[in-house]
């Protein structure tokens, strides 16, 4: 960890200038209880920031400028000065110019966060579309970060009252049935329940399976994938010492409430998944990445071009992004302490009797 314990080094993505982003951004750390929690590190450049600063009104929002996130400095906000040229930006629009900007303190933020001069990521929203073009493949943050640190994310929809993980992405619905293997359900059944163990700090949580097809294939009537891929995968990670139950029809299981008895849910493909989970929670949850070396959020919306420079984006789930790295943070650290010496973990609980 590059600071103590109180002032985790928060590396922040710009996002696509254009949209609501540097919006929230400016937002949530407009409270100085925020700096007190954490120090922030904006990667993006003081010009862009001050553009939106003014176009808010935040006039009272202050930042330090520094050249790399080492310098960063504790009890302020702090920008790293990625690029120095003027960016022209029309608040609402697609442009690519401005999708080669978000990829650019993408790149920035993910190096500064290898080489430890920040401790976590929280990635401001991206238009995807802005950013791919026939020399880049950008299909989400994701995608990207598990090439960049060599590892195979899970995306995890987290919030308060659900947590949601997924065994397909971002990939069109009708490549998921033929995505659907089960030795891929039983990896993300371990990713999901090492995650939920070592990042959120439960220690045997209850996951539930979802199935693929209506009614969870009604006995092989509307498909047979339940019955031969999903249901067997379940029984294998729960033979493995992974509490999960399933497939369940996912009609029933979030109409009757049945979710409430879990820790988390996975689910087969994305909208599966977000669609409940965005019904419950939009505007404060969040965008996890798991099974990575390291953590990175995000808020649970897009651009919101419609909003951009209006004042009016709430940064409730910014916010929140914020609040769940750090505690991820520091749930991970102290895993890794436990297990790395259970031994004096367990002098250290019998001491504090």
């Amino acid at each position: 960890m590059s600071q103590s314990d109180n002032h985790i080094r928060v590396g922040i993505s710009c996002g696509d200038l254009n949209g609501i982003g540097m919006e929230v951004v400016i937002k949530a750390f407009a409270d100085p209880a925020m700096l007190e929690l954490c120090t922030p590190v904006l990667f993006g450049s003081s010009k862009s920031l001050s553009y939106h600063r003014k176009a808010i009104n935040a006039h009272d929002f202050k930042f330090n400028t520094v050249e790399q996130a080492i310098d960063a400095v504790d009890g302020k906000f702090n920008v790293v000065e990625s690029w120095s040229e003027l960016v022209n930006l029309e608040l609402g629009k697609e442009d690519p110019l401005v999708g080669d900007y978000a990829y650019k303190s993408l790149e920035i933020a993910s190096e500064a966060l290898k080489k430890g001069h920040v401790d976590v990521l929280v990635t401001a929203p991206v238009n995807k579309n802005n950013i791919a073009n026939e020399e880049r493949v950008f299909t989400g943050h994701t995608e990207f970060l598990g090439e960049y640190f060599k590892g195979e994310p899970l995306m995890i929809l987290a919030g308060d009252q659900l947590r949601v993980g997924l065994v397909t992405g971002h990939i069109p619905l009708k490549n998921v049935a033929k995505s659907i293997s089960s030795e891929k359900v039983v990896v993300k059944l371990r990713q999901l329940n090492d995650a939920l163990v070592q990042d959120f700090g439960i220690s045997k949580p209850k996951i539930a399976v979802l199935g693929l097809n209506p009614h969870a294939g009604d006995g092989g009537l509307l498909g047979e994938e339940d019955q031969k891929i999903i249901e067997p995968a379940v029984r294998t990670a729960f033979d493995k010492g992974i509490v999960a139950m399933g497939p369940f029809s996912s009609d029933g299981f979030f109409g009757s409430g049945e979710w409430k008895k879990y820790d988390a849910v996975l689910a087969m493909y994305h909208d599966q998944g977000l669609i409940p989970f965005k019904t419950i929670h939009f505007g404060e949850g969040v965008n996890f990445t798991a099974n990575l070396s390291v953590i990175r959020t995000s808020p649970d919306h897009g651009t919101a071009y419609d909003l951009a420079g209006k004042g009016t984006a709430d940064e409730q789930s910014f916010r929140q992004a914020v609040y769940m790295a750090i505690d991820a943070f520091r749930h991970r650290s102290q895993h890794l302490e436990i297990t790395a010496n259970p031994l004096a973990f367990g002098k250290t609980q019998r001491d504090h009797r």
